[in-house]
């Protein structure tokens, strides 16, 4: 039995797609090379936008083909948007065969089983269920041999007036420290060096169990083997002193940060409900370029929230001169159902955030066009993650992509290398030691 896996949105997704396979694996299927040929398709759905809805209906008229060869096929879908719609989904895409939630992957087993006996296996849950951490118990697939993402935290308690996340992940809930350090400790035995923390708002992990997110950082930095720790993502809100000291104190956390800001106009930030306003926002950027010599930022960025006017979205384009972001994930704004900014007034036309969004990028490649040239002639560190055809990959502390030439035998290494060349998104280099 072979299974497929479609995966859309965040980093949390693709995590939790890779538990999946691991489920799936524990019960004796094989990954399959295509949907065509596979028993069970799974479409990990995200719907913080319409554009990801549109395509999982895209996919899901080309998978049911799947039935005209292999009737007994399983097509499900889960994540996101199946929270968001639950019956209504199934209504639209009547080829579904099982339906879940983030909350209850775990059930997979006894749904597949639900299916092959002819019936709808739909487990949508309006809440977490009680034996939610069994799901800690089954190990995850990953495609990366060295690097591995490890969930800290569900859902978040933020209610920013733009977002689907609290109403499909749920509210905030912290995995035990047991529970997280047990996972690192099986990955490092099973050749993992870098570990990246991952949370809707993983600075905001522990406060349910009394514990600062910074003492994770120390706790995962004792175990013998991690090289680094990176984490995504955070709320500027939830940055707090302590956090950036233990960045700075910590030798395995990397010298980069995703912290979204959405917007760069304090009215439009407090509109989305985000809790600070733009000079708090640059005040946190201080504090940690203060802790961390050398650190670099990514950023998320709203285009044409409700009522954004030239002014504001200016304010937007000064945020990016002043930080100097190197990667800013934009989107224009796209209004979900169930939201408080869905029936605002002042919805921007779709013109206008085209435009404003053309102006962004044309901003952020001039930006990220002088970053990459002043990377030339330094030496930074590169944890080697894949090797094809006498080219070697990986990325820098600062999470820039870095490809140089080698052999296999670099793979999993730490090595020191002279950048030749820096383009945006990639950067040339040469080997000048092994460090690790």
């Amino acid at each position: 039995m072979k299974y497929y896996i479609k995966t859309f949105g965040c980093q949390m997704n693709f995590n939790d797609s890779e538990r999946l396979k691991g489920i799936l694996q524990s019960m004796g299927y094989e990954p399959a090379e295509s949907w065509e040929h596979a028993d069970i398709i799974l479409i990990n759905t995200c719907t913080i936008r319409e554009k990801p809805d549109q395509k999982v209906y895209s996919h899901l008229g080309e998978y049911k083909k799947i039935k005209e060869k292999n009737p007994g096929a399983i097509i499900g879908v889960c994540g996101c948007l199946a929270q968001r719609m639950g019956e209504e989904l199934v209504q639209k895409a009547p080829v579904i065969d099982i339906m879940f939630s983030s909350f209850n992957m775990h059930h997979l087993p006894e749904l597949i089983q639900q299916a092959q006996a002819g019936y709808k296996a739909i487990a949508i849950l309006e809440n977490p269920p009680e034996d939610e951490d069994k799901l800690w118990e089954y190990a995850t697939v990953r495609d990366n041999q060295f690097c591995a993402y490890v969930t800290v935290m569900k859902g978040c308690d933020k209610n920013c007036t733009y977002c689907v996340v609290p109403k499909t992940r749920g509210r905030q809930r912290s995995r035990s420290l047991e529970s997280i350090l047990s996972e690192v400790k099986s990955l490092v035995l099973d050749g993992v060096r870098e570990i990246h923390l991952l949370g809707q708002n993983v600075t905001a992990w522990g406060q349910d169990l009394g514990i600062p997110f910074e003492e994770l950082l120390y706790r995962v930095a004792e175990i013998p083997g991690v090289e680094r720790i990176r984490f995504t993502t955070g709320h500027p809100k939830d940055l707090t002193e302590g956090i950036a000291k233990a960045m700075g104190e910590i030798p395995q956390v990397c010298e980069h940060i995703h912290l979204p800001v959405q917007a760069g106009s304090t009215r439009i930030l407090k509109l989305m409900d985000r809790g600070y306003t733009k000079e708090e926002y640059l005040q946190k950027i201080d504090m940690l370029r203060h802790y961390i010599k050398g650190i670099t930022f990514s950023t998320d960025i709203i285009v044409g929230f409700p009522t954004e006017t030239e002014e504001d979205f200016e304010d937007t384009l000064d945020i990016l001169e002043k930080v100097k972001f190197e990667q800013v994930f934009s989107f224009k704004y796209s209004p979900r159902p169930d939201t408080p900014a869905y029936s605002m007034e002042g919805q921007i036309p779709d013109e206008i955030k085209s435009q404003r969004m053309s102006r962004l990028l044309e901003l952020q490649k001039r930006i990220l066009s002088e970053i990459a040239k002043s990377y030339e002639g330094t030496e930074q560190e590169v944890l080697i993650e894949s090797y094809e055809d006498g080219k070697l990959t990986g990325r820098t502390r600062t999470n820039r992509w870095a490809t140089l030439k080698g052999d296999s035998s670099l793979l999993g290494k730490l090595v020191k290398v002279k950048v030749l060349n820096s383009k945006p998104f990639n950067m040339e280099c040469e080997v000048l030691r092994v460090i690790g």
